[in-house]
């Protein structure tokens, strides 16, 4: 034991000698200003729209890192280092296929630095260039999507120029939208869809450097209407098949859990509430019931909304309202967190592909195909204060039944909304959550059956 104990503290003290030593490199001497020698440069490695230059350090106690400096494309200089323990640095801001010069140097804690070594290099195509490349223009419903990707995951700034009219004035309005993510889809909402708008879009980096623009005129866009849910008497257009009725062999779901009650997601009215009128639990609850109903058997987060139009429409887009569920002190509530559906996915029942099985709606046989139209996740807003989401539930959230080339269904009465899983994260993994249970409100958007060209008819 006591040798354990000699070997322990002869141990610390090495560890306290090192530990000295080391504390010595990073004491700045008042009165040392010895020049230090230069990184003498072993290798240059082109980067997509930078350099990775490898150096061998001067011997220099003082030493504290290599730096080089470049004057980027808008006239600004920026400098980039690298610590005294790495043998290479990384330089960005070159934009162009070119041959660029620039000077690096060795500098010591005191701030002295070394003489200047000069650098050539040719690098490799940027970022900007690969996204300006894959960037596709698409007409929306009132609205313009614009889809990029960024293979490099370089951060972009997209600057999108939209020429347009607005009731009877000519607009003009600019968008920069950043972003490193590798695929963005960006729906620019809130444009006529009678008006044609004419569009330019230049991609930059950081570091100012800059594409040349796409142009595209006279792009119309793609119009729709809100399907109506009740006639102009007020009577219910839109119906629910009962709790557990089953179509093409799927089951409607629970939703009378807790407060909830499923007609009240076809009522036109979302979770709210506003000075005396309230309307709060207007929402439907599965509480864990699922496709049944019945506690124990299939819980969890899945679950089927299946509704009946009551028409055939070509179904656009749907917009979804969380439970908000706020009180004074909370106006945030639950919007987009607790218990609200964060993934779903959007059906529609073809009944010119016939089923295995016929089903008795209401003394009604329906039968079909459940086509699978496509997946969405609630956007996840990040960063605001709890009032700030107030304005963004009460809008809801839109979702196109096929987002990356716009357009309508085949005509269709039965729609159904899938519910996959919950907003909320688990172990910071959004939208992991099991507790999918609630929904306030579907509003759907669409034409009328043989109101378009089939031309914008995507059948999946």
């Amino acid at each position: 034991m006591k040798n354990f104990r000699y070997l322990l503290i002869t141990f610390l003290s090495l560890l306290g000698l090192c530990a000295c030593l080391e504390e010595g490199r990073f004491q700045i001497s008042a009165d040392d200003d010895t020049i230090p020698g230069v990184p003498v440069v072993t290798n240059i490695k082109p980067l997509a729209g930078g350099a990775r230059i490898y150096y061998d350090l001067p011997k220099d106690e003082q030493l504290l890192q290599i730096v080089a400096e470049i004057v980027a494309f808008n006239g600004k200089t920026f400098k980039f280092s690298s610590s005294y323990f790495k043998d290479s640095l990384d330089v960005w801001g070159l934009g162009e296929r070119k041959e660029y010069s620039f000077n690096i140097w060795a500098e010591t804690r005191g701030g002295i630095k070394s003489a200047l070594v000069p650098v050539k290099v040719t690098p490799e195509i940027s970022g900007i260039w690969y996204v300006k490349e894959s960037i596709v223009i698409n007409p929306g419903f009132g609205a313009l999507i614009v889809d990029w990707k960024n293979p490099q995951a370089q951060t972009v700034n997209v600057f999108v120029d939209l020429d347009f009219m607005m009731n009877g004035e000519r607009k003009e309005l600019g968008l920069v939208y950043s972003s490193n993510a590798d695929s963005v889809h960006q729906v620019i909402p809130d444009l006529s869809s009678t008006e044609e708008v004419n569009v330019s879009i230049r991609v930059e980096d950081i570091y100012g450097n800059t594409t040349d623009e796409i142009v595209e005129n006279n792009i119309q866009l793609l119009k729709d209407s809100k399907i109506p849910k009740r006639d102009a008497n007020g009577n219910p257009i839109w119906v629910l098949p009962k709790t557990n009725d089953s179509i093409d062999w799927v089951p409607m779901c629970f939703g009378d859990g807790a407060n909830g009650r499923l007609e009240r997601v076809i009522d036109d009215l979302i979770d709210f509430k506003e000075g005396t009128t309230s309307q709060t639990n207007n929402y439907m609850h599965t509480n864990f019931m699922g496709r049944t109903g019945i506690p124990g058997v299939q819980m969890g987060n899945i679950w089927n909304l299946i509704i009946d139009l009551g028409d055939y429409w070509h179904i656009s887009r749907v917009v979804t309202h969380q439970r908000w569920d706020y009180t004074i002190g909370n106006p945030r509530g639950t919007l987009y967190q607790g218990e609200n559906v964060g993934n779903f996915a959007l059906w529609v029942l073809d009944e010119d592909e016939q089923g295995d099985r016929a089903w008795n709606i209401y003394g009604e046989e329906i039968s079909g195909t459940w086509v699978r139209i496509s997946e969405h996740y609630v956007p996840i807003p990040v960063g605001l204060a709890p009032i700030e989401y107030v304005p963004l539930g009460v809008k809801g959230d839109e979702a196109y039944m096929f987002p990356q080339t716009p357009g309508y269904t085949k005509p269709v009465r039965w729609f159904r909304y899938e519910a996959l899983s919950g907003i909320e994260s688990v172990n910071n993994i959004p939208y992991a959550g099991t507790r999918s249970n609630c929904l306030s409100e579907i509003t759907l958007f669409g034409m009328p059956k043989g109101s378009i060209d089939d031309k914008d008819v995507i059948i999946k």
